[in-house]
């Protein structure tokens, strides 16, 4: 969705209500431990995507919980917001996390290849036999 300054700080501030709301208003059990990451509100406040986070064997859950409570999540927030257009809800998993999560773990599990001392072109360097 096309951003300018005013459309991202519209995000940040729906992203902060939106998480409150979750929070405080919604008691589903099935939207425990979600964090709201990201809002992309479109740039005439009428489309606001919602990216959230939540462990990665509950996606379907999370996601049918909050389309459950859109309804409501879109009512309080238009309150909340004194908009004069409340923007649609669109939910989506943002899965960065976890692929930052797949990255950090491929990294642990590196070959003992990559520890050899290596020349400026990058082939190995032998050992010197004077030890």
């Amino acid at each position: 969705m096309k951003q300018n300054e005013t459309s991202h700080r519209l995000g940040e501030i729906a992203r902060e209500k939106i998480a409150s709301i979750l929070m405080f208003e919604i008691s589903d059990p099935r939207l425990d431990m979600v964090t709201v990451t990201e809002c992309e509100v479109s740039l005439d406040r009428s489309v606001c995507h919602v990216y959230v986070s939540a462990e990665e064997e509950r996606y379907d859950e999370v996601l049918a919980g909050l389309e459950s409570a859109k309804g409501r999540i879109r009512s309080i927030l238009g309150k909340n917001l004194k908009w004069r257009v409340t923007p649609e809800l669109f939910f989506h998993i943002d899965k960065s996390a976890d692929e930052a999560e797949r990255i950090a773990k491929s990294l642990l599990n590196r070959p003992e290849s990559l520890d050899v001392e290596k020349d400026e072109s990058g082939y190995p360097i032998e050992p010197s036999e004077e030890d």
